[in-house]
């Protein structure tokens, strides 16, 4: 090890100055005493907070019932799991394959699209971030930076955001599938506009492509909504989420359609944890809890809150949807964000130098609205 390194792990990740030791509810305590609010939720993975009674009463009773078991053998809780993120979902999505990551359940629904389709080429959209992986990474913008590989595994058409007659000019015979994030995460919480999703739903539905919302992000209540296909009132044939699926825990799900599952089989697609039956715990624990509409009805109201009473002073914008909001700022974003520290709050970057995140637990309340607006007044007047 070079003497000057001070920890065994590969160096491939910024750290903030602050080391989180325990969380409660919203917050985070570091080592040296800090309390945070964490309007960051770990990339938007702590979806229920920290130390849900709920999530750590489940999460020990499965890990002392079996902490694991691999797909070659059935269980009854990861049918339950399954069956409950069905019946959350929109409805016309039909069957579950339950991996470990957002990476992870893009790459299987675009394998499952070439499969359906025997076709060889993806549209995707200007912005978007789907995964660092072989075929996540190649239909994620500027590829380049996540691939690390010599070649793509297939050719890609890049659409500009919102633009639909440039979507319906690239999908083609040619086309497996259109994939796309209906609010973009890490291009700083761009919501899509409804005609174009509805332009993308129909273009496919035409030329027999497959449509894939990535909502590994936006997914599990983020946006008010079960899923942002129910927010928009559109249906794809494929729905990928992940984040806070588990409420922490790692796992990822791929919900198909009939239609496009009926030609996967045995062998088909693989994964050794997805699926295991401490994950499969916490998403049936997950989405009973988001099963109480005044959960997701708070995050619509809390989300108008927001986008009225952030803007002034270096917040000039507010986009987004729901709990996945990016503050446009006049500064740096990186400026903002370190102010926000220095006042106990803790939010997130992105793709944009001029966007700060938002995505806090579901289960904030008004007071930690406050807390937030009370530390941009602050900043505004410094």
């Amino acid at each position: 090890m070079n003497p000057a390194t001070t920890s065994a792990l590969l160096d491939v990740f910024p750290q903030l100055d602050l080391e989180p030791v325990r969380g409660e509810g919203a917050y985070l305590f570091t080592a040296d005493g800090r309390r945070y609010l964490d309007f960051y939720g770990g990339h938007a993975v702590a979806l229920l907070g920290y130390g849900h009674p709920e999530l750590t009463a489940t999460l020990e009773r499965q890990a002392r019932a079996l902490i694991f078991q691999s797909n070659a053998v059935p269980l009854a809780v990861r049918e339950r799991a399954a069956a409950a993120l069905l019946a959350f979902g929109p409805a016309g999505l039909d069957r579950v394959f339950l991996v470990n990551s957002g990476a992870e359940a893009n790459e299987n629904a675009l394998r499952i699209a070439f499969r359906a389709t025997g076709r060889s080429r993806v549209a995707a959209v200007a912005g978007a971030f789907h995964g660092r992986t072989a075929a996540a990474a190649a239909v994620t913008a500027g590829h380049q930076r996540w691939f690390g590989f010599p070649r793509t595994p297939f050719e890609v058409d890049t659409v500009p955001f919102d633009d639909g007659d440039a979507l319906d000019r690239a999908v083609t015979g040619d086309t497996a599938a259109v994939i796309l994030e209906p609010v973009q995460g890490m291009a700083g919480a761009r919501a899509m506009a409804p005609e174009f999703l509805a332009r993308a739903r129909e273009v496919t539905h035409e030329r027999g492509a497959v449509l894939i919302f990535d909502e590994v992000q936006c997914g599990m209540g983020r946006t008010g909504w079960p899923f942002a296909a129910q927010a928009y009132g559109v249906v794809p044939d494929v729905l990928t989420t992940a984040k806070g699926l588990a409420g922490g825990f790692p796992a990822g799900a791929v919900l198909v359609a009939d239609a496009v599952a009926s030609g996967i089989g045995h062998g088909d697609l693989g994964t050794t944890f997805g699926g295991g039956p401490v994950a499969a715990a916490l998403i049936e624990t997950v989405i009973r809890a988001l099963g109480d509409e005044a959960l997701l009805a708070g995050v619509r109201r809390l989300s108008a809150r927001l986008s009225r009473e952030c803007l002034g002073g270096p917040i000039t914008a507010v986009q987004g949807m729901g709990f996945l909001l990016g503050l446009k700022t006049e500064p740096p974003a990186k400026e903002v964000l370190a102010a926000l520290r220095t006042r106990g709050i803790l939010a997130g970057g992105s793709a944009d130098p001029h966007v700060v995140r938002l995505l806090p637990p579901l289960i904030i309340g008004d007071e930690h609205v406050d807390e937030l607006t009370a530390a941009l007044a602050e900043i505004r007047h410094a």
